[in-house]
């Protein structure tokens, strides 16, 4: 995918969250919780998005609602931060934004975290609230799952365990830079450690083995890439080729397409984890986001006829 024209700004932003990490070095999970959800304050939210808390039966989020999409196709997504941290407030820069690319409503659901819910408690939470948007009249066919990071795993791990259940397959899926393989230990983490300013090897398997609490990281919702996929929707999976997680999105990947499903795989050059998230700062995380709602917007129309 494009690589021209991204090298002063992304080399600038890697320079910058470097620096941020450094200076986070040793802070609590707590305090790096509140800083999370204290940088929605630095990204404000595009105009023509209303944002409105959800309930769904004791499970919180938030709506990402674009003006005159109030009947719209629903995005329920999976927001990052390693199952520990994270929420519908920290991502809702992205999320309005990906309502406003895809012209849908977004579900931004704030699932519970660990340590203190650890594994599966998450994954339980998805389908709660993928069956709730199915008991209040919503179509499988105007439903597509997503999430960046964790929540990329995350959203696999939900569409695992509804298929487990018996519940009808959404449109599609998207995965953002995925974590899909929690053992942590393909060739990326080395290949491309020093290429990839936000996510260590030693630093991501402690936050697994918080959300793990003792579980087999290769249980297939922990790590869907060590499930049988088959019978999920279609999904596109985005992947920066300076991150650690390239293998679990380009394994992700073939394991899908093995299972019969028609999966994509885009490769964005020089891109870091998650980069979408930038789209106000980095030129390709603007175009990425495009291209998510595209695809879902041709998705959900397809499956009208």
């Amino acid at each position: 995918m494009p690589k021209e024209g991204n090298g002063i700004e992304i080399g600038r932003l890697k320079e910058l969250i470097r620096a941020r990490a450094k200076a986070g070095e040793g802070m609590s999970l707590e305090d790096r919780r509140k800083q999370m959800d204290g940088n929605a304050n630095q990204f404000p939210v595009p105009e023509g998005v209303e944002i409105a808390r959800a309930d769904l039966e004791g499970l919180g989020g938030e709506w990402n609602i674009p003006a005159g999409a109030e009947t719209a196709p629903v995005l329920l997504y999976f927001h990052g931060g390693g199952y520990v941290q994270g929420s519908s407030v920290s991502h809702r820069h992205l999320t309005s934004r990906l309502a406003l690319a895809a012209k849908a409503r977004v579900l931004s659901v704030d699932y519970a975290l660990a340590p203190e819910a650890p594994f599966p408690a998450a994954v339980r939470d998805g389908v709660k609230a993928y069956r709730w948007l199915l008991d209040n009249g919503v179509e499988p066919k105007a439903i597509a799952l997503g999430g960046d990071s964790a929540g990329g795993g995350l959203t696999v791990a939900t569409l695992l365990a509804a298929r487990e259940e018996g519940l009808p397959m959404p449109a599609a899926a998207i995965a953002i830079s995925p974590w899909t393989d929690l053992t942590c230990d393909t060739g990326a983490y080395s290949s491309r450690a020093d290429a990839d300013p936000m996510i260590q090897q030693a630093g991501i398997k402690q936050t697994a083995a918080l959300y793990l609490n003792g579980a087999d990281a290769r249980h297939p919702l922990a790590s869907p890439n060590h499930a049988d996929l088959t019978g999920l929707p279609p999904m596109l999976i985005h992947v920066g080729s300076d991150e650690v997680l390239f293998d679990d999105a380009a394994n992700l990947c073939r394991k899908a397409r093995d299972a019969g499903i028609d999966a994509e795989l885009e490769e964005w050059e020089d891109m870091i984890h998650v980069w979408h998230a930038f789209y106000q700062l980095l030129p390709q995380g603007e175009e990425a986001i495009e291209r998510l709602g595209n695809y879902l917007s041709a998705r959900w129309k397809s499956r009208k006829t």
